[in-house]
């Protein structure tokens, strides 16, 4: 038998288990592109709008800190500039998670050594997660390929080979982090730490140079993806850079995964105390969650400032571009264009809060699979007392990150302090809805408790294309964030705020209910 024995089983396998999660993630991030292109046609039509861009791009340092910089007026090289940290930060979430959950988390869950005792190889696992993984970023690839096809075959491949490429390079990471860690917790949690690291060194490096050409934008693989330039005269050998990370990247992770046992690292997690302070659940759910919550609030409060830091300049940005306005007045309310962008950035914020909560509260679930929940309720700890510790850190974490987001617009913008902080906390409501929907998922049917993620990028989806493809008012209207009053610049509405709330703790109420009469999943 060969180490690579069964790698087919596995990976069939994998792939059934992500029929749902895999497909949604690649719909999203292809839509994200693929509608780029109408949406920018209809902001620059014209060669000289889309000229007076490039001319504010090259003198905004906050705004290619965002973004990065742009290299070319042509549409297709618009949506590369517009769309492309996003989309391969989102590629490369994909990969991490997709490898992580296929190898780490069997292996701390106990159903690697099962199949591991049938006819696999030692490294089957680890290649079935890669190329299921590689399955992920081909079929995004492939999808952005042939939609962008139109503004340039060259430059579409290249921007589809790019996304790819760095979806590939992350998941490599997350292999060689899931053999260094014994936790899949703390294997995305590290993983996802390597990509904020990245994001960080991109836009320190495009915010000081308009043509991408500083040290810390080539430190970054989303750097790689910009200097791709797809639309722009394509820089082809640029691929060779991802081909060389990925490629070694990936020799290791195999040879640590050859020297070590199954459900071993090499980095073992160091046993905490008994007693003191974990002493209750409530702080037993604090330690578990504490470094993710403290990631989302450092991650929070520099987006703040980051947007806040826009806010003067995005005036001469939109400037008599009226569809840019509308678009912004559609996510933002009817005011002033600042006021509207700001409306916009703390719905968008809102939008992604609605994801930390979602993982939050479904860290109740993983407890429950893997069979950690049983021995803390064993002892004199109800199933509510128990789930009460996670949750109360799930919402109030979530009020958190928002009032610190608030807090880093303040600082950016420099004005409307307590404006700006009621902006970012009216967002709360709509994301305790989602929280409480994962609630209601998990308590009543913890087998569909992960589709609370779909409902979170379904949200995310209409938040953030909504508005630039001019959707019915209907359809954004499905999100509770639709439903929230355009602040600042708006009328505060304390009647849709109540009603959130209230549904809120209802569906909250009716997971509990749940919880607490059926069984524990085994």
């Amino acid at each position: 038998m060969t180490s690579l024995t069964g790698t087919g089983v596995l990976l069939r396998f994998n792939l059934r288990r992500d029929r749902l999660m895999i497909p949604a993630w690649v719909a999203v991030n292809a839509l994200m592109v693929l509608s780029m292109p109408n949406t920018l046609e209809s902001l620059y039509g014209t060669p000289a709008e889309r000229a007076d861009l490039l001319h504010q791009v090259a003198a905004n340092s906050s705004l290619r800190a965002l973004i990065g910089p742009v290299f070319d007026d042509s549409l297709g090289a618009l949506t590369a500039w517009r769309v492309g940290v996003y989309a391969g930060a989102l590629a490369a979430a994909t990969g991490l998670l997709v490898v992580v959950r296929h190898t780490r988390d069997e292996e701390e869950s106990g159903r690697q050594e099962m199949l591991s005792s049938g006819v696999v190889g030692r490294r089957a696992s680890l290649t079935a997660a890669l190329l299921a993984a590689a399955v992920a970023n081909g079929v995004l690839a492939l999808l952005v390929t042939a939609g962008l096809a139109g503004r340039g075959v060259a430059g579409a491949l290249a921007f589809g080979l790019g996304l790819g490429a760095v979806g590939m390079l992350f998941a490599t990471t997350a292999a060689i982090v899931a053999q260094v860690t014994e936790s899949a917790r703390l294997a995305r949690g590290v993983t996802a730490g390597v990509l904020g690291a990245a994001f960080v060194l991109r836009a320190s490096g495009d915010s000081v140079s308009t043509d991408g050409s500083s040290v810390l934008t080539w430190l970054s693989p989303l750097g790689w993806l910009s200097q791709l330039r797809p639309f722009a005269g394509e820089r082809w050998w640029v691929l060779l850079l991802f081909a060389a990370a990925v490629a070694g990247q990936g020799a290791l992770a195999y040879v640590l995964a050859g020297r070590r046992d199954v459900g071993m690292s090499f980095v073992p997690t160091r046993p905490g105390p008994a007693s003191g302070r974990l002493g209750t659940a409530a702080a037993l759910a604090w330690r578990l969650q504490r470094g993710a919550l403290l990631g989302w609030s450092v991650g929070f409060l520099l987006a703040g400032v980051v947007y806040g830091g826009l806010t003067d300049g995005v005036a001469d940005l939109v400037g008599d571009n009226a569809k840019a306005r509308e678009i912004f007045e559609r996510m933002g309310g009817q005011s002033g264009i600042t006021d509207a962008f700001l409306a916009s950035m703390t719905g968008m914020l809102g939008l992604v809060a609605a994801l930390y909560v979602v993982a939050s509260v479904l860290r109740l679930h993983g407890e429950e699979t893997s069979m950690r929940a049983e021995p803390v309720l064993a002892n004199a700890v109800g199933r509510l007392r128990w789930a009460a510790g996670h949750l109360v850190i799930a919402f109030g974490g979530s009020a958190l990150v928002m009032l610190l987001a608030g807090l880093g617009l303040a600082v950016g913008y420099g004005k409307e302090t307590g404006t700006v902080l009621g902006a970012c906390l009216v967002q709360v409501p709509a994301v305790w809805v989602i929280g409480g929907l994962t609630v209601l998922l998990y308590g009543l049917a913890p087998r569909l408790a992960p589709l609370a993620w779909g409902v979170a990028g379904a949200v995310l989806l209409i938040g953030w294309v909504g508005p630039a493809l001019d959707v019915p008012q209907v359809v954004l209207d499905l999100s509770p964030f639709g439903h929230l009053p355009k602040l600042p610049g708006g009328q505060m509405e304390w009647a849709p705020v109540l009603v959130l709330l209230a549904l809120a703790g209802v569906l909250v109420a009716g997971g509990l209910a749940g919880l607490r009469r059926r069984d524990l999943t085994t």
